[in-house]
C-alpha cells in the first residue's frame, strides 16, 4: 500500500510539471505561423532563443528583400519605432516615405530625404495590425514593405 502511494503522489507531481503547452513560431517577416506543436513538460524557451538586448543596430540585424537589396530595416514585426537605412546616389534618391494603412490610407508622410540615408519612423501611436512603409525615389520608382506592428 505504501508504494501505491508513493506512486500515487509521484504521478501527481509530474503531471503537475509537465503540463502540456501549445507553443507557436511565427515567421518574423511575413507574420505567418510556420510551427505549432503540442509539447509536455517543454521550456518556455528553447536554449539559444534569448531576447537579444541591442545598444544599437547592427548590419546583422537589418533585414532586407534579397541580398542586393538597397533598403534594410529593423525590427518586423516593430513594437515602438522602425529604422529604415536606404543606398542612394546623388541623380537617384528618396524623395519620400509614406505610412500606409491596410485600407490604403496615409498615415504619415516623410519628406525632404534627399540628403539622408535613413529614417526612424515612430509606431508607437499605431494600433497592431500590418501596415506598408513606401519609398518613392526621385527616378519615379517605388519600393514597398510589409510592416507587422505588434
Amino acid at each position: 500500500m505504501k508504494n501505491l502511494f508513493t506512486l500515487f503522489l509521484f504521478g501527481i507531481f509530474y503531471t503537475s510539471q509537465a503540463q502540456p503547452k501549445l507553443k507557436f513560431s511565427y515567421d518574423p517577416i511575413t507574420g505567418n505561423q510556420i510551427i505549432r506543436e503540442l509539447c509536455f513538460g517543454c521550456q518556455t524557451q528553447r536554449p539559444g532563443s534569448e531576447i537579444k538586448e541591442i545598444d544599437a543596430v547592427t548590419e546583422q540585424d537589418l533585414q532586407k528583400f534579397s541580398p542586393g537589396d538597397a533598403i534594410s530595416y529593423y525590427p518586423n514585426p516593430v513594437k515602438e519605432e522602425l529604422y529604415i537605412s536606404w543606398e542612394s546616389s546623388l541623380e537617384n534618391f528618396v524623395s519620400s516615405i509614406e505610412i500606409i494603412g491596410m485600407g490604403g490610407q496615409i498615415l504619415k508622410a516623410y519628406g525632404n530625404t534627399k540628403n539622408s540615408s535613413s529614417q526612424n519612423i515612430p509606431f508607437q501611436n499605431l494600433s497592431a495590425g500590418v501596415y506598408l512603409v513606401s519609398l518613392s525615389y526621385s527616378n519615379g520608382e517605388q519600393k514597398t514593405i510589409k510592416i507587422i506592428k505588434k
